[in-house]
């Protein structure tokens, strides 16, 4: 029995001071770490590439392009990053003379001038490591020393350094934007805009050394882009285009360090997924130390990042929502960032109300533990969760949930009436206003046309081919309405005339990984089926999805679209021809093509006015309504619980570069971690000690045999 107390004893004091099913180290236990997890892992972290949100949450805070989004300010403003100040604009009538924008003047082209601040330094990396001699170490190196090396992560390699941040790395970065191994989703929107883009592209498939990245870039020029000095650029695009500051703040535009290039253009480090994609390089708060996107990734605060502070001042009511406590603090606030990765929503959710997460939405399946509903419709946390000390906050996103038509389909695309009437019965059947009660609870509008009202505010935006409206109430149109629309595209009843059974349509779309999926893809077919189609649904993991969905070998599919910048110029260019994923490799997944719109597009992206641009927007959005490329799907709205430990935030419903600016309180988190998570050894210790009980007699027996006295006769 001695024992039986030693063990009791032992497991009690083992968990005074450590949480049993911790799964971290506990040697992190008082280090300023956030916890957070991703579901889909990136596909890439070249930011020359990468266009996907689950992507950017890693690039934002490696990478710098020259300016940002201010944390706090509202509506978004744009500040300084890495540039001394905002890019000055200068506008060049046809005689190249300087003249004001004012509308009375005809501008030919417009140069930004940016100077970037001088002692910014990368981070640190192999690729900047030099020996003795000033020679690059690990630049053109055999494969066979890496094999000796045993090389198999960027952790392995010995030596390191950095260099400073130079206007020329601005200047390659968007040289490589043009460069066809990259193959940029930008090109095309890039060709129009900026001069001589399109000519630099064409002239490195020409040249000898295209595959030599580095080699081709640096013996290459492009007439809009020029180098001042060590520290100033220009970048001269075509007349008037108001959205290039934005374009500017995006990741696109980040620096790119030459080395890194060379370093990663060995075959040794590519089969041991050693690339740009997979290890960037940059000056941001934050470095990527660990990529395993099959367990977790790992952000480490960037020991030469250049010392930006909180900012000091925001929007009203900044100060007395305690959003300006960290003010001038230097950046970044924590010291690393663990994203784990969870595939299922449910023990996603567990960890958080466990408190290893200190961040999480709310899925589906946790939405009625989560929160409540009051009389006036406004969500309130639910007792459990207040108990907690959780934070709720919600906004609304720039965002649209769509169903895509391949508009080259032979039977969901086209311009005719056939195919118009069919995507408008589709439209009609596709109840979205029940599918956000379902799937989203509630959290979300269903969608009239393709920009959200947060970027472009008109009251409702009417759709007279999907809904009728009374007294300002929208109610959907008819299935017999839709039924005869069908009838009209030559499907009376649903039914193909070529084979004279129902029509089959094929729906592409991405595994979200919920435990939704299935019944998200039974209630789609049954939207289908109340105008007689069957709907063959292909499902695919996010990467394959995007694959397919570049490829263009589509024919419906559904995806979404966040704002990168807060004009609707960046929904509708989402449907320029010039901008087909088929043909030119652009975002317009839907290869959508009006020569009506286009024109329309091309003449507000060259309009300064915001006011005359929204109308020519509201003009373009009425011309997608009738042509029906998309079913609108819906707008969602976020919902975001975080633990009273984290500082005070800010959503950024545009910006994803805000890692740097939250904090946690390291003593609270695991006071209540402790709290959270006591374990229950009552049960394993009277089973323990029953079992002990039913073995005891067995021991004695034995101990009696073994220690029985011999008598000698």
């Amino acid at each position: 029995m001695h024992i039986i107390i030693i063990i009791i004893v032992f497991l009690l004091n083992g968990c005074e001071d450590t949480v049993l099913n911790n799964p971290y180290d506990p040697a992190e236990k008082d280090k300023k770490i956030i916890y957070s997890s991703f579901s889909t892992r990136p596909k890439t972290l070249d930011p020359s590439i990468s266009y996907s949100s689950n992507e950017a949450i890693f690039i934002s805070q490696v990478y710098e392009p020259v300016i940002q989004y201010h944390y706090l300010k509202r509506p978004f403003a744009l500040v300084p990053l890495t540039s001394v100040s905002l890019p000055e604009i200068t506008y060049y009538n046809d005689k190249d003379e300087i003249v004001e924008q004012d509308g009375r003047n005809r501008i030919k082209y417009s140069v930004y001038t940016i100077k970037i601040k001088p002692n910014i330094l990368y981070q640190p990396h192999p690729a900047f490591a030099k020996d003795q001699n000033d020679q690059y170490i690990y630049h053109n190196v055999d494969e066979d020393i890496y094999e000796a090396l045993s090389i198999e992560d960027i952790t392995d390699f010995k030596n390191v350094s950095t260099r400073e941040l130079i206007a020329d790395d601005y200047v390659y970065a968007i040289k490589r934007l043009a460069h066809p191994m990259i193959k940029s989703p930008i090109y095309g929107v890039m060709a129009k805009h900026i001069i001589g883009f399109s000519d630099l592209g064409k002239n490195l498939v020409k040249n000898p050394q295209v595959n030599d990245l580095y080699q081709s870039l640096s013996k290459s020029s492009i007439d809009g882009v020029e180098l001042i000095d060590r520290y100033t650029f220009k970048i001269k695009i075509q007349e008037i285009y108001p959205q290039f500051m934005y374009w500017l703040a995006m990741n696109f535009f980040s620096p790119i360090p030459w080395e890194g290039d060379v370093f990663y253009d060995n075959e040794y480090l590519k089969d041991h997924n050693l690339t740009f994609a997979w290890y960037p390089i940059g000056t941001g708060p934050y470095m990527l130390t660990e990529n395993n996107p099959n367990s977790r990734m790992v952000l480490t605060k960037n020991p030469n990042f250049h010392g930006e502070k909180y900012p000091k001042f925001g929007s009203p009511g900044d100060y007395k929502n305690g959003l300006l406590e960290y003010s001038d603090k230097q950046l970044p606030l924590v010291e690393q960032v663990v994203y784990s990765l969870e595939k299922e929503t449910v023990p996603r959710w567990s960890k958080f109300l466990q408190g290893y997460y200190d961040f999480s939405s709310i899925s589906s399946d946790s939405f009625d533990e989560a929160i409540r509903i009051n009389a006036d419709g406004k969500p309130n946390l639910t007792d459990k969760l207040l108990n907690k000390g959780l934070i709720l906050q919600t906004s609304v996103a720039p965002t649209i949930f769509y169903i895509g038509f391949n508009m080259r389909d032979k039977v969901v695309g086209g311009n005719d009436d056939r195919a118009r009437n069919l995507r408008q019965a589709i439209s009609i059947v596709i109840d979205f206003e029940e599918y956000i009660s379902i799937f989203l609870n509630g959290r979300g509008t269903a969608a009239t046309g393709p920009v959200p009202s947060i970027i472009l505010q008109d009251d409702i935006f009417k759709n007279e081919y999907i809904y009728n409206y009374v007294d300002r109430k929208r109610i959907r149109k008819t299935i017999k309405y839709a039924m005869l629309l069908l009838e009209k595209a030559g499907y009376k009843n649903g039914i193909d005339p070529k084979t004279r059974e129902p029509l089959i349509l094929n729906f592409d779309t991405a595994i979200s990984g919920s435990a939704d999926d299935k019944e998200r893809f039974n209630w789609m077919r049954k939207q289908f089926r109340k105008i007689g189609i069957s709907l063959n649904i292909q499902a695919t993991h996010y990467n394959r999805f995007q694959d397919k969905l570049r490829d263009g070998n589509i024919q419906m599919f559904m995806s979404g679209w966040h704002a990168d910048y807060p004009d609707p110029e960046n929904f509708l260019f989402l449907f320029y021809s010039k901008n087909s994923r088929a043909i030119y490799g652009g975002e317009n997944y839907s290869n959508y093509n009006n020569k009506d719109f286009d024109l329309l597009f091309e003449k507000m992206q060259y309009t300064p006015s915001k006011e005359l641009r929204n109308k020519l927007a509201i003009e373009m959005i009425k011309i997608l309504q009738y042509e029906h490329p998309w079913v609108w799907g819906f707008y969602p709205r976020t919902y975001l619980l975080s633990h009273q430990w984290n500082n005070k935030s800010k959503s950024s419903e545009i910006a994803y570069n805000t890692l740097k600016y939250k904090d946690i309180n390291i003593e609270l988190r695991n006071n209540l971690r402790k709290s959270w998570n006591v374990p229950n050894l009552w049960p394993i210790l009277i089973l323990f000690t029953v079992l002990m009980i039913f073995l005891m007699p067995v021991f004695i027996v034995y101990r009696n045999k073994k220690y029985k006295p011999r008598y000698r006769k």
